[in-house]
């Protein structure tokens, strides 16, 4: 495993963001693992969390600047640590995110930051199980014409599948025209986990779990 990816996982363990137990997806299923961004609560981690996204981005796409997007609600503390992470290695990109209610006065609208004019757009989530996120994500997208999603970041890919056999990551990307990338996937927690026999009894019920839901590519 390449060490950006074990110090990844190591992070959001040390951060709370991963957990194992027993947790309902936004998809309903019930899963034996959960990722979840809502629980980085210091400037540090958020910081950190963003120079991992920001080794992706260049990893994936280089130096081409784009528009990030972070969906409502965690998908905005997200999108401003990415792109702050952007900007300190040169790269200055702008970024906006959703509000869940549309404003009626003042600026009104439903987006808040910089206003796209045809330029590529970048979503970063924390994760998709299902997809279910980034549809919805695409249907708020839509009013913005003449701009359009290049990308997709999440923290994990989960390798589950979606609406069909396909992983739901890739159905996302078949379905938009995109590429889905991730830092690590779920295979890499698992690697991980098994380097310590302590956790022998959630790595098994990950892979018990995948051998039902896990995606057949």
């Amino acid at each position: 495993m390449e060490g950006y990816k074990r110090e990844f996982i190591e992070f959001l363990e040390s951060a709370g963001v991963l957990k194992f137990g027993d947790f309902t997806a936004k998809s309903g299923r019930k899963i034996p693992y959960f990722i979840n961004a809502g629980d980085i609560k210091t400037g540090d981690q958020i910081s950190k969390l963003g120079e991992f996204y920001a080794k992706a981005y260049f990893e994936k796409i280089g130096n081409k600047k784009t528009v990030l997007y972070g969906p409502a609600y965690k998908g905005i503390p997200i999108a401003v640590s990415v792109a702050c992470a952007l900007s300190k290695q040169g790269l200055d990109v702008p970024f906006f995110f959703n509000r869940k209610e549309e404003k009626d006065h003042g600026e009104g609208g439903v987006f808040v930051g910089y206003k796209p004019q045809g330029e590529d757009i970048v979503i970063v989530e924390d994760v998709i199980t299902a997809g279910t996120a980034i549809r919805e994500s695409m249907e708020i997208l839509s009013s913005l014409k003449d701009s359009k999603v290049c990308a997709v970041f999440v923290m994990v890919d989960r390798k589950e599948k979606g609406k069909t056999e396909k992983s739901a990551m890739a159905e996302v990307g078949e379905e938009f025209g995109f590429p889905v990338y991730s830092v690590v996937d779920v295979y890499d927690i698992i690697e991980y986990l098994s380097e310590d026999e302590k956790n022998a009894e959630n790595v098994q019920r990950i892979k018990n779990y995948l051998a039902i839901n896990g995606a057949k590519e």
